[in-house]
């Protein structure tokens, strides 16, 4: 069976096919939708362009009917009487023969206005019979009280028609009526050609602008494909170290190729510190549990009958169980330190006060050690820090400090700040420790060789936990030792103003508002449950 044959079912990490269907590439969506919308602006403007023009050239065809109407009124209103010898003697000039016996054109404002081609001008007498026409016009006669221009539709056309009666110059009597009929030819040509040159340049601009905006698609949706490629990458080796290129220019894009890896640096820590965190316990656990074997197996073959064989297994499997016990409750602690983001995002903590708290507990519980706290703060200082986090940090650095002070039983606890940040070291006597093994200290089950042995105790998680936690909080924890002078570890964070304190402390409040319901749903929930048990 080929790589293309599997089936989603025959895989454990498939997932869902497809939706089958014809499918578009963004860059095709933007090419397109780029090219129509500049379709549709081109046509609004287009639009307005050819109804301005066309205003225009509606406007001029109106000059001319109204200039040819006021010729042939200014030419016949001299007469007392219209008939239709003397309107063609006036209106249709004849040709003037020169010296040469050549013809020469007429030019005046008579010829020019009868001789247009779209226009027919009609002279009726005063009981509206027809007296002269330039060409046969489909416009029936009407009577007009004075000038007017107005359109009409002739056989499916609009046509521009003018009307005006001819009143003489003397007496203001009506000699005649004069209809000058315009079938708007040339209008409609221009129109025509107008629309085809429009069509042409808006087909070349969406074509120009798909063009464009397909190459500029593909320029700037390069880094969506370096990131497919990415995610490819790592859905087929999630172990890869495949990361988003660096892009140049900084935009949206680039925040998310930067967002995207990121992630992918955050789940491959969460990855590794999973897969150490299954190889240090099976390490861990592998020598405890072969040491109850071997005692199970020894009581087994012939301790059951020796009451001090058996004495010593028990007591040797119940001391693996514990510590057992302990390596378990450590390794939730330091996976709990992982998530110190998610889980205690809002939390502040007076550092002044755990910091005795911790000093006055060790004073009690440990009366054969001198311990000294000097404190140079003098005032409360708050830190963006969950208040057991920061004891149980102050716990493992004076615990270390206490086991491994032996020969000289005092541990110093400093406490300073400076503008910014606070600074908390604990100082102990020991034998110190060695430039080699400084940098390993913080290491899971590390130990170092006597100062450092399994013997005082431990499982070399308390550090790994104390340095993890500090920095969860944005903090760093560093050492200073010498060999036979012992050794300080100085915690420092970073230091709370009371105005971002204060909205931390609201938004932790809120935040428990919202789960006050489900959990009191919860509690109702486990009292019913309780209830019926009893009942039962």
């Amino acid at each position: 069976m080929t790589q293309t044959d599997k089936t989603p079912e025959l895989t454990g990490d498939s997932v869902a096919p497809k939706k089958a269907g014809f499918r578009f590439s963004l860059k095709w969506e933007w090419a397109l939708s780029t090219a129509f919308g500049v379709l549709v602006i081109f046509a609004a403007i287009v639009f307005l362009i050819f109804n301005s023009f066309m205003t225009v050239l509606m406007r001029q065809e109106k000059t001319h009917v109204s200039d040819t109407l006021n010729v042939v009124v200014e030419k016949l209103n001299s007469q007392k009487q219209l008939t239709s010898t003397n309107v063609n003697q006036l209106l249709r000039p004849q040709a003037v023969v020169s010296a040469t016996k050549q013809p020469t054109p007429y030019n005046n404002a008579v010829i020019a206005s009868l001789a247009r081609d779209s226009q027919a001008v009609t002279v009726y007498d005063a009981d509206g019979q027809s007296l002269f026409a330039t060409r046969q016009g489909d416009v029936s006669f009407r009577r007009a009280s004075k000038q007017s221009i107005s359109t009409q539709t002739v056989s499916g056309r609009k046509n521009l028609v003018g009307r005006s009666p001819i009143r003489a110059k003397q007496g203001n009597r009506i000699l005649g009526y004069v209809q000058v009929t315009d079938n708007l030819r040339d209008y409609r040509a221009t129109q025509v050609k107008l629309l085809q040159v429009e069509v042409v340049l808006g087909l070349m601009a969406g074509l120009a602008a798909a063009v464009l905006s397909y190459s500029l698609a593909t320029f700037l949706l390069r880094p969506v494909e370096e990131i497919r490629e990415t995610i490819h990458a790592v859905r087929e080796d999630p172990q890869t170290d495949k990361r988003v290129p660096e892009m140049h220019h900084q935009d949206e894009l680039s925040d998310l190729g930067s967002l995207f890896n990121d992630m992918l640096d955050t789940t491959q820590r969460y990855m590794d510190q999973q897969q150490q965190f299954v190889e240090d316990v099976s390490h861990e656990l592998r020598t405890p549990v072969a040491i109850i074997q071997g005692h199970m197996e020894m009581l087994d073959r012939w301790g059951k009958e020796d009451p001090e064989v058996l004495d010593e297994s028990i007591k040797a499997s119940l001391q693996e169980t514990k510590r057992m016990k302990s390596l378990v409750q450590e390794m939730l602690d330091l996976q709990r330190a992982e998530q110190i983001e998610v889980n205690y995002p809002n939390e502040v903590t007076d550092v002044s006060e755990v910091v005795e708290q911790v000093f006055d507990n060790f004073k009690m519980i440990h009366p054969d050690y001198v311990f000294i706290l000097d404190d140079d703060v003098h005032q409360p200082l708050q830190a963006q820090i969950y208040r057991n986090h920061l004891e149980q940090i102050l716990i493992i650095l004076m615990d270390n400090a206490v086991k491994y002070s032996q020969t000289r039983k005092e541990v110093h606890l400093t406490y300073e700040s400076d503008l910014r940040n606070l600074e908390v070291a604990v100082q102990d006597f020991g034998e110190g420790i060695s430039q080699e093994n400084r940098k390993r200290v913080f290491n899971r089950f590390y130990r170092v060789d006597k100062a450092r042995s399994r013997t005082k105790g431990g499982n070399g998680l308390g550090l790994a936990i104390a340095k993890r936690l500090i920095e969860a909080y944005h903090g760093r924890i560093t050492i200073e030792s010498a060999l036979g002078h012992g050794s300080v570890f100085r915690i420092s964070l970073p230091i709370l103003s009371p105005e971002a304190a204060q909205a931390l402390n609201a938004k932790k409040e809120q935040t428990q508002a919202a789960n006050d319901i489900p959990g009191i749903q919860s509690e109702l929930l486990v009292d019913d449950s309780e209830n019926s048990t009893k009942s039962e």
